[in-house]
């Protein structure tokens, strides 16, 4: 059975996006793509409900082709577990208030049993001086965190021995 990875906004956002010119932001999409091509092979790839509202805004051929990508891609509920778990993020400090989006991803995936999060999210979701509050919160309220991570970081191994 194939891990499970939920898909953040971000990574189909940046996945169907037109590239860059800023260098960095066009390497993110890059890797995004590359990533795409093999994730599927290697992932249950899953989303929810606010994934599908988040890409279904704003212009509507980008959201089309944010959609499309989409397409095949199991949509999880989000269920009352979800929404308690979201709160307790929140009123943490785990998450600002703020975000409270981001607080719904983490919840919706780490409550479905989800091993990866992927996302570009660095500011409220991947992040490193976050992670930890966001792990402790979650065992706090009885569940396994999903790892935070980003497509780099799920990249296919190199077995290249050179």
């Amino acid at each position: 059975m194939k891990p499970k990875a939920y898909i953040e906004t971000t990574v189909i956002s940046y996945l169907t996006a037109w590239p860059s010119r800023d260098v960095v932001l066009a390497g993110h999409q890059q890797i995004t793509r590359d990533w795409w091509q093999t994730a599927a092979d290697r992932f249950e790839l899953v989303a929810s409900e606010l994934v599908i509202a988040e890409v279904g805004a704003g212009d509507p051929v980008a959201a089309r082709d944010r959609l499309a990508a989409l397409a095949s891609v199991t949509l999880l509920d989000a269920t009352e577990q979800a929404l308690e778990l979201a709160t307790q993020l929140l009123d943490s400090g785990a998450i600002p208030k703020k975000a409270a989006e981001d607080a719904a991803h983490i919840a919706i995936a780490v409550t479905n049993g989800v091993e990866y999060l992927v996302t570009w999210n660095c500011r409220h979701i991947a992040n490193a001086t976050m992670r930890s509050q966001i792990e402790l919160a979650c065992r706090k309220a009885g569940f396994e965190p999903a790892i935070i991570c980003t497509p780099d970081e799920l990249m296919e191994p190199d077995n290249d021995n050179e």
